[in-house]
């Protein structure tokens, strides 16, 4: 039997609090109350998955809470008074949706509430009393309800609260002038995070002579900065000589993107934010980024290291890919020539398993809504990752999937000129586009709009495919089929006839060298294709072709 409960409060229990605790994944309550416990939290708890019941009150606890905590989806009840914590509360502690009790008073905790706390949509009653806390309260009930007992003995907050003065210009401008830094973690656990608010970008921090270390979430980007978020947003300033244009290394509509080698020896790319004066900063997609890249961790999503809001530069973090963008690599020549059959296939296959990721490994799922050949970028190895969330979106099942138009003309499916609905068939014939790219060169705009039952039954795949590289043969002409069968599906003119991106990734995935069989032997096999690759027409690779 699994050990659900675990109740040893009251007791003289000393020393530090076992990591191996986290061992414990069945556990649903944990009470340590009232011991002489004292050392960190350990951070180990979050692997105890199914947690409902967290007491740690009355020990000797110090240090900051760790942000894994935030990753306890299913806490409803969270008790840490009566100890010697100190630090600013961590952002994902706001990811708790379940969260119902939170108590935090009596310790010696500092800064402001994060944000992040507004979406606590459980939230009924906190306790934050005798701290160092300061700066506006969270937009949640819970708080604007709270009585004075409950927030007495702070620093300095304000905000929706008959206890509290209101918030002044004044004393936001006093909580909202420090540097932003947030370093997101490269966990295997899916949290879950969703922005109310143009507010979670800013985290006010409390300032004496110095800046105070913030809350690191990622070692391997900031160890050798001292973990200091006012450091990282100088050195990236720095590298990139105040954003100097021979630092460019592209340029769209909001952002553009800096290469930045840091003091580490660290190369990184850095998405700032266009300032009004340069078109207007849109704050709504930087938000969606940050919330559908806290929510991914796969090989084929681009590397998400932390943001910077900041009056003068805003910026997002990512690792640097040094072949740049699909779009840029097919145009030039000469690393098209170099991109093989071999290595598009693998691109495709890359892109697949990452849109299959965040449609059905995600909870909730996320849709990204602009993937094309701009969105994909190639490391060194020429293996693919998905960038580019700015008009992302997470189905949760409460909200409205109806949205306003979001994505790139000529990759967006064409049922959203007249149904402005968000679901994941949008990216499938976004990835059918791009995959159509990947094998003819160039973007496929004429054929799709000029396709027809006559004309494709006229047209050879092999005159399709790009002339720049030799003809695929033997496994890569095979799997190419394979995969433009698995494109035209894609691209159906009905949503509901597409594939799933869980379908496309499988079958990908799944198709094994065949060293026995030839391509043609294989295909009629299969009754799948009449002909070999040198014969097959594009009519072959539809199960039923619309007029």
């Amino acid at each position: 039997m699994p050990l659900l409960v675990l109740k040893m409060s009251n007791n003289m229990l000393s020393s530090n609090i076992p990591k191996e605790l986290g061992m414990l994944s069945d556990l649903e309550q944990l009470n340590l109350a009232a011991n002489r416990l004292g050392g960190s939290i350990p951070e180990q708890l979050e692997k105890c998955s199914r947690l409902l019941f967290l007491n740690l009150s009355r020990n000797t606890l110090g240090n900051s809470i760790p942000f894994q905590i935030g990753n306890l989806r299913t806490l409803q009840s969270l008790d840490l008074s009566y100890n010697m914590l100190r630090g600013e509360l961590p952002y994902k502690l706001g990811f708790l949706r379940s969260l119902e009790i939170f108590n935090i008073s009596h310790n010696e905790l500092s800064g402001s509430i994060p944000s992040s706390f507004s979406e606590m949509v459980s939230l009924t009653s906190i306790e934050i009393s005798n701290n160092q806390l300061e700066g506006p309260l969270p937009n949640n009930p819970a708080f604007s309800k709270a009585s004075a007992e409950m927030l007495e003995n702070n620093q300095d907050l304000c905000g929706n609260n008959k206890a509290l003065e209101a918030c002044t210009m004044t004393s936001r401008r006093k909580h909202s002038k420090k540097i932003v830094f947030l370093i997101m973690p490269p966990v295997f656990g899916i949290v879950i995070l969703q922005f109310a608010t143009l507010g979670i970008l800013v985290h006010r921090r409390k300032k004496k002579n110095k800046d105070k270390p913030i809350e690191v979430l990622n070692e391997n980007f900031t160890t050798i900065l001292n973990y200091d978020g006012k450091m990282v947003h100088e050195s990236i300033v720095e590298a990139t000589e105040e954003f100097d244009s021979k630092y460019c290394i592209g340029v769209g509509g909001s952002a553009s993107v800096y290469k930045a080698e840091l003091p580490t020896g660290q190369v990184v790319a850095v998405k700032k934010l266009h300032q009004p004066e340069e078109g207007g900063i849109n704050l709504k997609a930087f938000t969606s980024e940050i919330t559908a890249l806290a929510e991914v961790r796969h090989r084929n999503i681009v590397g998400f290291f932390g943001y910077c809001l900041h009056p003068r530069h805003s910026f997002l973090v990512y690792e640097f890919l040094e072949r740049g963008s699909l779009a840029k690599v097919l145009r030039n020549e000469a690393s098209a020539v170099d991109l093989d059959w071999i290595k598009r296939i693998t691109i495709i296959k890359g892109v697949a398993d990452a849109l299959c990721y965040m449609h059905h490994e995600c909870f909730p799922p996320i849709i990204h809504r602009d993937i094309s050949s701009n969105s994909v970028l190639l490391d060194a190895d020429h293996t693919a990752h998905v960038s580019d969330f700015g008009t992302a979106r997470i189905l949760k099942p409460t909200s409205s999937k109806w949205t306003s138009f979001g994505g790139t003309f000529g990759y967006a499916a064409p049922e959203l000129a007249y149904m402005m609905e968000a679901n994941e068939k949008c990216d499938v014939y976004s990835f059918g586009v791009v995959t159509l790219e990947v094998i003819m060169g160039r973007h496929p705009g004429d054929l799709i709009s000029s396709l027809s039952i006559s004309r494709a039954h006229q047209i050879l795949f092999k005159d399709v495919v790009d002339q720049r590289i030799l003809p695929p043969h033997g496994q890569a002409a095979e799997e190419l089929v394979n995969v433009a069968k698995l494109v035209f599906a894609c691209l159906d003119a009905s949503p509901r006839s597409r594939p799933t991106m869980e379908q496309v990734s499988h079958k990908i995935a799944i198709r094994k060298p065949n060293h026995t069989t030839s391509l043609s032997q294989d295909v009629h096999s299969k009754a799948t294709f009449a002909k070999a690759f040198d014969t097959v027409k594009l009519a072959d690779l539809f199960d039923c072709l619309r007029p």
